[in-house]
């Protein structure tokens, strides 16, 4: 009796492990970060750089040294200021380091032609593209605070100082605009998609 006694408890332990084993998660591998929100960002940097470079395909070789009445930048140096920003800015928000930045191009030699304003131009938004590429979603919740002036350091989300670097570019090829008409000459279309 005994030893049937023992055998039926070692049964129901056996059979208690078992069902106990069973009710276990399985163990999960840990998720790689998505990239969605990322690759929108993405896509829309790729578009404002198609936008940018129909703005200077509207442009000739005189309207690099065109200077508006009142403006203190010249059409070219409008173009140098937009891609500095998405260097210096792009810079700040991801982490991605650049030798250029704000300083480097506007009103230096090297940079007056119409073919060298596009080369820098085009740089800075495969420069920043790239940069946000090298991110994913969690990334964009990191709060940054990056001294940009003297006295100046704000306090953002990755995600917004990359907005904030769009929402510039963005301005700055509207303000060509002017320049464009200003000559006689007709900006692109708006490229919203």
């Amino acid at each position: 009796m005994k030893i049937k006694y023992t055998l039926s408890l070692f049964a129901v332990a056996a059979m208690a492990s078992f069902f106990l084993s069973c009710n276990k998660p399985a163990v999960q591998e840990a998720k790689a970060p998505t990239t969605d929100r990322i690759n929108m960002m993405a896509a829309d940097w790729e578009r404002a750089k198609k936008f940018t470079q129909a703005y200077i395909d509207s442009s000739d070789e005189k309207s690099y040294a065109f200077k508006a009445s009142a403006t203190v930048r010249t059409f070219g140096d409008q173009l140098l200021h937009l891609a500095e920003a998405n260097y210096g800015l792009i810079q700040a928000a991801t982490g991605k380091a650049s030798e250029m930045g704000f300083g480097k191009l506007e009103g230096k030699d090297g940079f007056k032609s119409k073919a060298e304003v596009t080369k820098a131009v085009m740089d800075s938004y495969d420069f920043a593209i790239a940069a946000i590429k090298d991110m994913n979603d969690t990334q964009l919740a990191d709060t940054i605070s990056v001294e940009l002036f003297p006295g100046f350091k704000p306090t953002m989300t990755r995600e917004a100082m990359i907005n904030k670097t769009f929402e510039h570019q963005t301005h700055h090829r509207g303000q060509a605009t002017q320049y464009l008409r200003a000559q006689g000459k007709t900006p692109p279309q708006e490229m919203l998609f």
